[in-house]
C-alpha cells in the first residue's frame, strides 16, 4: 500500500472499534432509539450537503426499493439493536460477536448458490469461527444476557444481508449519496420515538460528547474516509480493518469501561478471527461468477 493507503487503513482500524465504547457510555444516559437519532442526525448535517453539491442523490430515485431495503436491514434494525443488546452486554463482547459477520455473510452465499464453492479450507474456517463464537457465548454469556446476545446475532444477519443488496441492486449508485440517502430516512423515521423519549435533563458530558463523536467521525467521517481506502488500496484490502476492530474494542473497553479480558475471550476471539480468514478466502473462479460470495468477502460492518 502507498502511504497514503497505510494512513487511511491505521484510522479505520481505529474509527471502525471505538463506536462499542462510545454507544456503551451514551446509553447510560439516553435510550438506545436516542443514541441513534442523534448519531444519525449529527452524520446527514455533513454528509447530505456533500451529497447534494456533487448531484449524487437524484441517481438515487428509481432505485428507492432496494435502497429504503438496505437502510431497513444494514442501518435502520442494527444500529437500533446495538445500543439495546450494550444495555446489558459489555462493549468488548459486542465487538467480539459482530466480528463473526463474515462468517454469517458466508453461509449466506453458499445458500444462494455458491455451493460448490464450499471446500475444504472454508468448511474448516466456518467450523473454527462457528466454535469462536460458541466459546464467547457459552463462557461469557450469562443467562440475563442470553436476549442481547440474540439481538446481536441479528445485528450480523443484518450486516451480512446489507452489502449483498448494496452490492447487488446499488452498486453502480455513487457511494456517498447512498449512505446520505439511508442516514437521512433513518432519522426521519426515528425522530418521532426520539422526540418523545429524550430526558428531562441535559446529558452528562461524557454522554454528548459519546454521540458526537459516534456521530461525526465513527459515521460520517468514516464513511468519507472508508470510501477512500478502497478507490487507494482497492475493496478486498481493505475489508482486513474487519480483523482489527475487534481488537480495538476490547482494548478500549478493558481500558475505560474496566471490563475483563478472559481467557475464553482471547480464545473465542482468535477463532472467529482465523475462521472469518478462512471462509473468506479469495475463490479461484472469475469475478464475475460468484458476485455475491466476493461481495461477502467485502463485509466490512460499520458498528
Amino acid at each position: 500500500m502507498s502511504r497514503r493507503g497505510w494512513v487511511l487503513f491505521s484510522a479505520m482500524c481505529v474509527i471502525w472499534g471505538i463506536p462499542y465504547l462510545l454507544i456503551k457510555v451514551a446509553v447510560s444516559d439516553l435510550s438506545p432509539v436516542d443514541v441513534v437519532f442523534g448519531r444519525c442526525l449529527v452524520a446527514v448535517v455533513l454528509l447530505l450537503p456533500v451529497a447534494a453539491v456533487r448531484g449524487e442523490l437524484r441517481p438515487l430515485l428509481p432505485h428507492w426499493k432496494p435502497l429504503l431495503a438496505y437502510t431497513i436491514i444494514e442501518v435502520a434494525i442494527p444500529w437500533l439493536l446495538l445500543p439495546i443488546a450494550e444495555q446489558k452486554l459489555p462493549s468488548s463482547l459486542t465487538g467480539l460477536l459482530v466480528a463473526a459477520v463474515p462468517l454469517v455473510g458466508t453461509l449466506l452465499a453458499f445458500a444462494r448458490g455458491a455451493t460448490h464453492e464450499l471446500g475444504l479450507t472454508r468448511i474448516a474456517g466456518l467450523v473454527v469461527g462457528l466454535l469462536g463464537v460458541g466459546a464467547l457465548v457459552g463462557l461469557d454469556v450469562h443467562g440475563a444476557q442470553l436476549g442481547s446476545t440474540l439481538a446481536v446475532g441479528v445485528v450480523a444477519i443484518g450486516y451480512a444481508v446489507g452489502p449483498l443488496i448494496l452490492s447487488r441492486y446499488l452498486g453502480d449508485l455513487p457511494p456517498v449519496g447512498v449512505v446520505a440517502a439511508s442516514l437521512t430516512l433513518v432519522t426521519i423515521a426515528y425522530a418521532p420515538f426520539a422526540l418523545t423519549s429524550l430526558p428531562h435533563a441535559w446529558p452528562r458530558s461524557e454522554v454528548t460528547w459519546s454521540v458526537l463523536v459516534l456521530g461525526v467521525v465513527c459515521t460520517a467521517a468514516a464513511f468519507l474516509l472508508f470510501f477512500a481506502l478502497i478507490a487507494d488500496v482497492g475493496p478486498v484490502l481493505a475489508t482486513v480493518i474487519t480483523y482489527v476492530n475487534p481488537a480495538v474494542a476490547v482494548l478500549l473497553g478493558a481500558l475505560f469501561l474496566h471490563e475483563h479480558i478472559t481467557a475464553s475471550t482471547l480464545i473465542g476471539f482468535a477463532l472467529i478471527l482465523a475462521g472469518s480468514f478462512l471462509a473468506t478466502r479469495p475463490s479461484r473462479l472469475a469475478p464475475d461468477e460468484h458476485p455475491e460470495l466476493l461481495a461477502t468477502a467485502a463485509v466490512v460492518p460499520e458498528p
